[in-house]
């Protein structure tokens, strides 16, 4: 069975270059062969440029250089990561979902190139993540998390109809490091139920953390089972589940998410815990579907 390789989109910028290194060490870790794909639209249009016009040629030796570059960057890292580029006549977010269907996962960086797309940051991984149908890993981060050094994986349970292949990722994901599992499941107050007035003059906090972890039981118990020598920590916390994370990043590697795309009127959406931590993470961040 041909291995599913790891896809990084690759445009030239120092934030792709961020993104290729990390992928390569991911790509040894996992066993995966990786694969370099810039986008570009040069080649849809090239017979229509004016006679004696190099702009088509001027945008090929671009593109060829830039994943030229990438490659270049990702053999001197690891020689021993099957390293191939691909140089792709569509529009980069249509470029990455298209790889994405035959991907193990796709990695991008948290900014493109350009001002519109520095004023947008991680626009290309937002869309990705949005409607991707494998895992989305956008690197980002200070630098002791694109580092690894905090031998940290934390993982923000969700709800175990969208959680299940977050958990199996983050799982893999601490054995392929060796390092430990952070699992936090974050539970709040209903509206109407608060710390200064509990519902019917009772504290039902116990209760609500109670659920939380016995939620994380559910979650857990199998997988934990199959990865029995991943260490696992376990935390229930009160708050938002996104401010806990981001503050939780610091200390991380990665940290793995549930994705759960919504749809509204600006098409494809990601819900607010996913948003808030590829704009806040201190840490490459993964997006991952259930199936």
């Amino acid at each position: 069975m041909t291995e599913l390789p790891l896809v990084v989109g690759v445009d030239g910028s120092e934030a792709s270059l961020t993104a290729v290194d990390w992928a390569v060490d991911e790509a040894a870790r996992r066993g995966l062969p990786l694969r370099l794909v810039y986008a570009c639209l040069w080649a849809r249009y090239e017979g229509a440029a004016p006679s004696g016009s190099q702009e088509p040629l001027s945008e090929q030796v671009l593109a060829e250089q830039i994943v030229a570059s990438a490659a270049a960057r990702a053999r001197e890292r690891s020689s021993q990561v099957r390293t191939a580029t691909e140089i792709v006549p569509q529009e980069a977010v249509a470029a990455l979902l298209s790889e994405g269907d035959k991907a193990f996962a796709v990695v991008t960086g948290a900014r493109g190139r350009g001002v519109v797309k520095e004023l947008l940051p991680g626009s290309v991984g937002l869309a990705v993540a949005a409607r991707a149908r494998c895992p989305v890993v956008v690197v980002r981060g200070d630098r002791s998390g694109l580092a690894g050094a905090h031998r940290r994986v934390l993982l923000g349970a969700g709800e175990p109809d969208t959680a299940g292949d977050a958990v199996r990722f983050a799982f893999q994901e601490a054995e392929a490091r060796g390092c430990v599992l952070d699992v936090v499941r974050v539970w709040h107050r209903p509206a109407r139920e608060s710390a200064g007035r509990p519902l019917l003059g009772k504290d039902l906090a116990p209760r609500h953390e109670r659920e939380a972890a016995e939620l994380l039981d559910t979650l857990l118990r199998e997988v934990t089972a199959d990865h029995p020598r991943v260490r696992v920590d376990r935390t229930t916390l009160e708050g938002h589940a996104r401010k806990v994370l981001v503050d939780r990043s610091a200390a991380a590697d990665l940290v793995v998410v549930g994705a759960r795309p919504r749809h509204g009127r600006l098409g494809h959406q990601l819900g607010r815990v996913a948003h808030a931590l590829l704009h806040h993470s201190l840490c490459p961040v993964a997006l991952v579907p259930q199936r």
